[in-house]
């Protein structure tokens, strides 16, 4: 089997694709979910949050959840929202946030590939949320939530894609926050035998986003080995596009440290500095600190580092062994419940609001860890610290399905 191959993917019609397509599950609480889907009976919500139809309270990982996800999966499919394309094919998919641009391909990756290492992951993932993913896969009978993918920059791609994308795009649709998504098919078998082939060449891909999602598909491909479930649904785009942003962190203080304890814990290894207004840091080894109603600016010494392991040269990893372990107690990021994340979409007034709501102690603002450090990553075998990376914008679901006949 190929690295990355067509699929006969489930899709909206292009004038319906607006009434359906939603962000993914997992960037949005319930009580968001419910709101994004309230007087929009077609919403992809339906299947992907289907607790948003059940009493508060009713786990989302729930046989009542599942069933309900099948049967709005199947309504979207009677009352011709999602429709099957004819044969095999690949889409185009673009994003434009402003200025920024990615386009990639859609289509099945090769579980195989994935269980080979061949698609490399840099995240561990929770047996529970796994286990959620691969029961709402075998609920609805197929694949809805893509996995982000990243492939090294290809010549050859980039021809194919820059062909399809000529003409006008069929389905275009503005998402939440301003983002255009745009989707072409490539149904045509020279462009699909030249897109298999430049994959084929590559060697490797490296997942982005979507750990518990391949997870998943892997699982239910060993309980279910069918051509279909040997591949799972997934967006490809190339590494130079991809836009990451930093993942914030708010924090509480154990109780009895006070302000200038904390400052002066910092200052053992930081340099630290006052700042006027809010801090975005200029380069990796710099932080912004916000305590107390005002800004500073931390530089982290170069031999703050790791050496070696390339996990351990993140920002992230460098605030955990320097500040978050030592300083204030927080070992475990997963599980500690005084530490928060903020992805970097969000505007630093939301840090400054946490802190002086009084919730938390104090907000830290990173620098972004770029695609060569998660592929450096992914590439030693390494697994980054929880939260290290925030892509941004976010893939839409219902757009492509992957049904596992």
């Amino acid at each position: 089997m190929s690295l990355f191959e067509p699929i006969r993917g489930l899709c909206p019609p292009p004038d319906a694709a607006a009434a359906v397509a939603e962000l993914p599950y997992d960037v949005m609480s319930r009580d968001e979910a419910v709101v994004m889907a309230a007087g929009r009976p077609h919403s992809f919500l339906h299947v992907s949050r289907p607790d948003i139809d059940l009493p508060v309270g009713t786990p989302a990982a729930s046989q009542q959840a599942y069933a309900l996800a099948a049967e709005a999966f199947a309504r979207l499919q009677s009352d011709r929202m999602l429709v099957r394309d004819p044969d095999a094919r690949f889409h185009i998919y673009r994003l434009t946030a402003g200025d920024h641009v990615q386009t990639g391909i859609v289509g099945g990756a090769s579980v195989a590939a994935y269980d080979a290492g061949r698609i490399r992951r840099h995240e561990t993932t929770r047996p529970d949320k796994q286990a959620d993913r691969a029961a709402q896969i075998e609920a609805v009978g197929a694949q809805t939530g893509p996995v982000f993918l990243i492939h090294p920059p290809s010549a050859a791609l980039a021809r194919v894609m820059a062909t399809a994308t000529q003409r006008p795009a069929p389905t275009r649709i503005t998402g939440p926050g301003g983002v255009r998504h745009e989707l072409w098919p490539v149904p045509d078998a020279s462009s699909i035998e030249d897109i298999v082939a430049a994959f084929d060449d590559m060697g490797t891909l490296y997942i982005a986003d979507g750990h518990h999602r391949s997870a998943a598909a892997s699982v239910v491909h060993a309980n279910h080995p069918t051509p279909t479930t040997a591949l799972f649904l997934a967006v490809v785009f190339p590494a130079d596009e991809v836009r990451i942003l930093p993942y914030n962190r708010l924090v509480r203080a154990p109780d009895g440290l006070a302000a200038d304890q904390f400052l002066t814990g910092i200052s053992r290894e930081f340099a630290v500095e006052a700042s006027d207004g809010p801090v975005t840091p200029a380069a990796p080894g710099r932080f912004g600190l916000y305590l107390q109603g005002r800004w500073y600016r931390l530089t982290a010494p170069d031999d703050l580092r790791g050496a070696d392991d390339p996990a351990e040269q993140l920002d992230v990893a460098v605030l955990q062994r320097h500040v978050l372990s030592p300083v204030l107690g927080i070992v475990d990021q997963r599980t500690d419940p005084d530490i928060g994340f903020v992805g970097g979409a969000r505007p630093l007034s939301e840090l400054e609001a946490a802190v002086d709501s009084g919730e938390w102690t104090a907000a830290f603002s990173l620098y972004p860890t770029t695609v060569a450090d998660l592929i450096g990553v992914a590439d030693a075998g390494g697994i980054m610290p929880p939260k290290s990376t925030w892509f941004e914008p976010k893939l839409l679901d219902g757009l492509v399905s992957h049904v596992l006949d």
